[in-house]
Parts: structure tokens; sequence; C-alpha cells
């Protein structure tokens, strides 16, 4: 009897103790916080715990205030926002010194780092536009001037760019046993790349937690014109995850090579480079299509050595084809010498990149090269994915589909660092 009131005594505790932070929590808030934060709590009480929520989709386990994402038990990554730098209109002894600067920059890139950049043609939101160009007023007689100014900047940026925003983010990652280790390798990278980029002339910051957040949110809720609101000191009292302020309300991957999110609908490609060398205009040519689209490259230095041997045994295992086309042109009659063209190729290239390897300061990278196109309906996502083949075509390479494989896709596409694409290939970097 006097255990059962105890017991009852110290759940009313907790139901009033509950109650308090909870009053709390809701006098701190404004009224669209509250209901952001209501329809968070929502979307988790409606989730099946039996099946994959969308928050279990997303591919990391904790975000940290200072930027650090633990992705995987031993993964964490940092991300780091670029401008863009003029090189189109520089003279082309401008352009080869950029070009060597950046192929510098990307040596920098050990096989210990593995990095992605990512750049994302978004649709803004009315308030994002309206940050991007309001000029604050002043409190003097020019502050109307202002106002019609701004007004002005605001009606010519949603006619030039199709009501998109654009940026570049550059993700970096390493392998760790814990926090503690990571963080201090991690801050040192950091370092040489801003540094790396202010030597290119480029101007970037690395992004905290909140704001890693909210580019994740911006790339998930493409559907909804609600800003995105958040705080670390939220996730207590309201009992969420960052994970319940970012998700959408759905995934659906039920097709084999599209996927829905939210309202939208969208679908992912990898792109399969077969020109001997890339235009630097594809990548600008696919930014400006006037549509939803993240173009992700993940990146990973290969091992001298390693590059060296993989060379080798290439080599190896074409001369022995090579031996056996010409035993087969001894026993048909003809040249011997007469060998597929392709194999001739091949050959050819493999030993100069061997050369290369050896004798100059050149790296290999393996590459994976994903597009992913958004739009309101099938058929604009239908036209969108056409536009970003054909812009492909143009530069030799081929524009595939991820048949049944949207869901790895579109999370290779977030800017975590994640790549679960394993649909790699092979390029180098010639710094001379």
């Amino acid at each position: 009897m006097f255990g059962t009131h105890k017991k009852a005594v110290r759940q009313k505790g907790k139901l009033q103790e509950k109650d308090a932070v909870k009053a709390h929590f809701h006098d701190t808030l404004t009224r669209a916080e509250r209901r952001q934060i209501e329809a968070a709590v929502a979307r988790a009480k409606r989730t099946d715990k039996k099946e994959k929520s969308a928050q279990d989709s997303i591919p990391f386990q904790r975000m940290f205030p200072d930027g650090i994402c633990r992705v995987t038990d031993s993964y964490y990554t940092k991300t780091i926002q670029f401008q863009d730098i003029n090189y189109q209109l520089n003279q082309n002894e401008d352009k080869t010194a950029i070009f060597d600067s950046w192929c510098d920059f990307l040596n920098y890139f050990d096989s210990s780092i593995r990095f992605q950049l990512s750049f994302l043609n978004l649709s803004a939101t009315r308030d994002s536009f309206a940050k991007s160009v309001t000029i604050p007023p002043q409190g003097d007689d020019f502050d109307s001037l202002r106002a019609e100014y701004t007004e002005m900047l605001r009606n010519q940026l949603a006619k030039g760019n199709n009501g998109l925003i654009k940026t570049k983010y550059l993700t970096f990652g390493i392998e760790a046993d814990s926090l503690k280790a990571a963080k201090p390798r991690l801050e040192r990278i950091e370092i040489d790349i801003l540094n790396n980029f202010k030597r290119l002339g480029v101007t970037a910051a690395s992004l905290n937690g909140t704001e890693r957040l909210r580019l994740l949110h911006d790339i998930f809720q493409m559907d909804a014109p609600e800003p995105f609101r958040f705080s670390w000191d939220w996730l207590a009292p309201s009992g969420l995850s960052v994970k319940d302020f970012i998700a959408p309300s759905s995934f659906e991957f039920k097709s084999g090579n599209l996927f829905g999110m939210g309202r939208k609908v969208g679908a992912v490609s990898f792109l399969q480079i077969l020109a001997p060398e890339l235009n630097d205009r594809m990548l600008a040519d696919f930014l400006d299509m006037e549509s939803s689209l993240i173009v992700t490259m993940h990146i990973q230095s290969i091992d001298q050595v390693r590059a060296i041997k993989a060379v080798k045994r290439k080599i190896t295992d074409l001369d022995s084809m090579k031996i056996q086309e010409q035993k087969k042109a001894i026993r048909s009659g003809y040249d011997m010498d007469i060998i597929p063209s392709d194999l001739a190729t091949y050959g050819e290239e493999a030993k100069k990149l061997l050369q290369d390897l050896q004798s100059r300061n050149e790296r290999m990278f393996l590459v994976t090269f994903l597009v992913l196109n958004v739009a309101d309906n099938r058929q604009r996502l239908d036209n969108n994915v056409f536009q970003a083949s054909s812009l492909a075509q143009k530069y030799n390479c081929a524009l595939t589909r991820l048949d049944f494989r949207q869901e790895e896709g579109l999370m290779s596409s977030l800017p975590l660092g994640y790549n679960q694409i394993e649909i790699r290939q092979s390029t180098c970097w010639r710094p001379n």
C-alpha cells in the first residue's frame, strides 16, 4: 500500500515536471516555431515503427553543433561552402594558372580523405529571396529609395534565374575511432582547405551544425514553403531528433527509376565518362538548366603505389588479350598485326597513364558522378532528365538512370560525404 502510494507520487511528480517543461517550452517559442515542432511531433507519431520511416532513410547518425557529422560508427564529415571563381572570362594564361592551382588543391587530398563536390540548383523560398537582396534601412531620408531598390532587385532576381538559388559545397570525411579522435584532424584539414581556396581567390566558409541541417532541410523540403526553424535547445523538451526537423513528409521508392519525396518526384542518374578528356563546360551547362538539380561528385584519391600497380595489371591484361587475338589471327590465316582498334587504343592510353604516374606529379582518383533531377510531376521530370542526357551526349558521355537504386542515389546526393553508389571511374589531374 505504502509502496503503491510512493510510486503514484513519483509518477505525479514526473507529470508535473513534464508539464512545467512543456509550458516553459511553449512560452519561449513563437507561434510559427510551435507549429513546426508540433508538425514534427505529429509526423513522428504517425510513423509505423514496423516499417522504415523517412527519418530512418537519412544516412547519418548524429549532427553536432560545430558542424561535424557522424555518418557511421567510424566515419565523420564536415562541409565547406564556396563561391564561384571567374574562370571563363580570364585570359588563357590566367586560366592555366587557375587550373594548375586547382589541380594542386585536389592533389592535397590523400587516400585517407574522402571528399565530395556538391552543386545545388534549388527553388528559392520567398524568405530566401528577401534575405539575399534586402538593403536594411538606415533611418535617414533615403530609406524609401532603399526599399524601392530592394523590391526591384527581388523582381529581377526572380526573373533572372527562374526562382533558383545556386550553391556549391565541398564535404570531406575521415575514418576515426571516436569524435575525440576525429575532431582535431577534421579541423586541421578544414584550415588547409580554406587556405587553398584563399590561394585560388575563392571565398569559402565552413558550415556549422545548424547550417548543415538547413541545407538538408532545403533539399528534402522542396515542396514546403515553410522556412527552416531549429534550435538545439528544442531537442530535449520536445523529445525529437534533428532528423525530425529536416525529414520530408514521406519517401516513396516503389518505381525502379524514380522516387517520390513529399509532393515532388525525382530521379538519380550516373554519368558514364566515355570521352578521354572532359570539357570544363559540361558542368557549367548542367548548372545552367532552369530546373531543380543536384550534381554530385564523390572523389577519393588512390595511393600512388596502388595506382601504379593497378595500371600495370591492366597493361598486362591488355597484352594478354592482344596475344590471344594474334593467335586467333594466325589460325585464321590473316595478318597477326591486325588487332581490334580498341585494344590498340586502350593499350597506348594505359602506357601513357603509367608514364605520367611514374614521372609526373600526377595522382589518380576514383570518381562517382551523379545527377539528381527533381520536378513537380513525372512529365516535367522526364523532360529535365532528357535535357540533362542531351547535355551529357554533347560531351561524349552517357547519363544512365540508376534502376532500382534510387534510394541509394538520393542519399548519395546529399552533402554528407557518404557514397552508397559503387560506380567509380578512374581519372587523373595533371597539375603541370
